[in-house]
């Protein structure tokens, strides 16, 4: 004879929450939370990070088209908002600071001033490299954090359920079903939040990195024509 297979059915999803405790209603409260803010960071990061490549990817092409790069007007150093032109200005500053000094004391070195501008290149490139990766490391915790928060609710409401039962003469599954489903209902929150944040951090962390090697080479075509042009 055939079995008949059962039939599931539908979770009502704002029922389950209805009748979770205080506790396992805050966690999934706070999921949801948690969830939006990740969305809005993820696509705001995303934005800004493609528009940061065009800028750079813009003004690299300026620079192409000059034929020296020391002499170029003040304008092209106060674009501290593009990360190559921060990178340029703090070079070709670090470059003039030094030639300054080295000439004040007598001193006309073009490999100490070429030096300082390199230093300078590194520390624009670290400063950077840090606003590239800006709330990067919310949504990491948001990525390790969610499943763990949801795994709490899950046990304290199971914990919860038993401890109603404990004083019952009897219980069955009709007794325990809405407790228990109201208790996963955590874990599916903090699989929501983390599972879409997981693959939204992996695919800027990408980007991040994709960004940060343009600019080391860009760094490295600045240095060799301010050395060129500093012999």
């Amino acid at each position: 004879m055939p079995i008949a297979s059962p039939v599931l059915g539908t979770v009502n999803l704002f029922e389950v929450f209805s009748i979770s405790d205080v506790v396992g209603q805050a966690i999934t409260l706070g999921l949801a939370i948690f969830s939006i803010v990740a969305w809005t960071v993820m696509f705001q990061k995303f934005s800004e990070l493609k528009r940061l490549r065009m800028l750079n990817l813009a003004f690299e092409q300026r620079l192409r088209d000059e034929r020296t790069l020391l002499d170029l007007p003040e304008s092209f150093r106060t674009r501290r908002s593009i990360p190559y032109a921060d990178v340029y200005a703090d070079a070709v500053e670090a470059y003039w600071r030094a030639a300054s000094i080295l000439q004040e004391k007598g001193i006309d070195s073009g490999r100490a001033r070429l030096e300082h501008a390199e230093n300078g290149i590194q520390r624009a490139i670290a400063r950077q490299t840090l606003r590239y990766e800006s709330s990067m490391i919310f949504l990491a915790s948001i990525v390790s954090g969610a499943p763990f928060l949801g795994l709490f609710g899950t046990v304290w409401g199971v914990m919860a359920v038993f401890s109603a039962v404990a004083g019952q003469t009897q219980a069955n599954l009709q007794t325990l079903a809405p407790g228990v489903s109201s208790a996963l209902l955590t874990t599916v929150a903090g699989l929501v939040v983390a599972i879409p944040s997981v693959f939204g951090y992996n695919v800027l962390l990408s980007k991040t990195r994709q960004l940060a090697t343009e600019m080391e080479n860009y760094a490295s075509a600045l240095a060799d024509r301010l050395e060129l042009e500093s012999k």
